[in-house]
């Protein structure tokens, strides 16, 4: 688990990290310069030809730093300067001046990116809030139609750093150099596809200052498991490991609850009962005997299934049907945990309730439906969506999408894993099994979220290893199993 920072955040520890030195920010600029040939060169050590791309903020003194100390290392270093001097900052300008000493003359045309081993890239940082225009969005698209690795200084131009939201166009940088603090925005919406590799530098600051600053975000991955799973008693029986009931299957969409039973079953489940249309009931256990199939005509046969529940999860080919709206009204008229998916998230934004018991998995397209706007909507603040489907829904919340989100109370959890071939067919219907399992066996709606979240992302990291493309949801079922382990 890491502490992540929006920019309001890293700004103020900035300003406390200055303080302790009693100077202007020029020692950081100095640092983070360094930092980042460091990184550099032992990313790249056949570096011979650099090109720094630098702006008119901060960031562009960490670029003059970088340029002069890899000038001294031996490199050919070209410093191409985009926007006039006049308005950097009184620290830019003397990194600036000692640049110009060194002998090395800023450029203002763009050839020697196309013709440099690496590029870096230190246009903009964590204070950009507009798109980006004229000669900076051309100095963008010139360092992204280059074929050499890019090294983007604090954040990848163009990119928010409390949203991870692209601003017009954003350099796609091959390594990122971030300091102070993780930015939250560099591991959701845009920020994965344009970071790559995500490396802190605290630039020497005393621990004891980010304890001064809260964190207003946390990044969890594969160890949040190994962290928070409990271990079973050599006791145990299946009655202990709970009785997930899942609510779906309608003809047309046996797939879904079928791979949400599975998932609920290889996720530690005792007891895994599916409540499905009569037209394809019998035919959702085949290959999977585990699963306790009933076919359900009508609302009132779920009574006796619900009794014996300890955790009901709703939606996976669940349909919109009269059939459909009636479980799912009979559902919510529990008192049981509940984890909501797929069509039961759309009638949900048909009938807006509210309760605290529960786990509600949107996508983006079903989060903008909740919520009443647009999918860009959403994709512009996930942070902000995750926590307006809280205030109104209740419960907690993972928003789906790369770095998916979980919101519960406290501060949000952004996930490290995933990977674009779980971007298909089926894999949230695994995704509500396995989160069903973690409440059925006790533990709190946000904490299963969490948990379940994590197996789910890891295990699609897992079965990555064999390729992305292709991947389908029932290649994760595998790995889940090992992941709980």
């Amino acid at each position: 688990m890491y502490h992540l920072y929006d920019s309001n955040a890293i700004r103020e520890l900035d300003s406390l990290a200055i303080a302790r030195d009693g100077s202007s920010g020029l020692g950081l600029m100095s640092e983070a310069g360094l930092a980042c040939l460091r990184e550099l060169k032992d990313r790249w050590p056949q570096c011979q030809r650099l090109t720094v791309v630098c702006g008119q903020g901060n960031n562009a003194g960490d670029g003059y730093v970088l340029a002069r100390e890899a000038r001294a290392t031996g490199m050919d270093v070209t410093v191409i300067q985009v926007g006039g001097r006049e308005r950097l900052s009184a620290d830019a300008l003397l990194c600036y001046e000692k640049l110009l000493a060194a002998q090395i003359e800023p450029q203002v045309h763009f050839d020697a990116i196309s013709s440099a081993d690496v590029i870096v890239d230190a246009l903009f940082g964590i204070g950009l809030n507009r798109a980006i225009e004229g000669p900076f969005r051309s100095a963008v698209e010139h360092i992204n139609r280059a074929s050499a690795p890019v090294l983007s200084i604090d954040i990848p131009s163009g990119l928010e750093a409390s949203t991870g939201t692209s601003l017009g166009c954003t350099v796609k940088a091959t390594l990122t150099v971030t300091f102070l603090g993780l930015k939250q925005g560099l591991y959701t919406a845009d920020g994965p596809a344009c970071a790559g590799e995500v490396v802190l530098d605290e630039l020497g600051i005393d621990s004891t200052l980010l304890t001064k600053v809260s964190a207003t975000a946390r990044l969890i991955g594969q160890s949040y498991i190994k962290n928070n799973i409990r271990r079973r008693k050599r006791t145990a029986h299946k009655g202990d490991h709970g009785h997930v009931l899942l609510v779906g299957g309608a003809p047309g969409y046996v797939g879904a609850i079928r791979l949400a039973g599975e998932a609920a079953a290889r996720s530690g489940s005792g007891l895994v009962s599916v409540a499905a249309h009569p037209e394809v009931a019998n035919y959702i256990n085949l290959g999977r005997p585990e699963l306790m199939v009933h076919a359900i005509r009508n609302a009132d046969e779920l009574a006796g299934l619900l009794h014996k529940a300890d955790c009901v999860a709703i939606g996976p080919g669940l349909g919109r049907s009269q059939w459909a709206m009636d479980l799912f009204a009979r559902v919510l008229a529990t008192t049981l945990p509940l984890v909501v998916d797929a069509d039961a998230l759309n009638l949900l934004a048909d009938e807006p309730f509210q309760r605290a018991n529960w786990v509600l998995t949107p996508h983006p397209g079903e989060a903008s439906r909740l919520l009443g706007v647009t999918t860009q909507q959403i994709h512009a603040d996930r942070f902000s969506a995750a926590a307006q489907l809280v205030n109104k829904f209740g419960g907690c919340v993972v928003l789906k999408g790369a770095g998916s989100i979980v919101m519960g109370s406290g501060v949000p959890d952004v996930l490290s894993d995933g990977n674009p071939g779980m971007g298909s067919g089926g894999m949230g219907d695994v995704l509500t099994g396995i989160i069903a399992a973690f409440i059925g066996q006790g533990y709190s709606v946000l904490d299963a979220a969490r948990l379940g979240a994590c197996v789910h992302a890891a295990a699609g990291d897992h079965a990555a290893r064999d390729g992305e493309r292709g991947m389908l949801a029932s290649d994760l079922l595998a790995h889940i199993r090992t992941l709980v382990n």
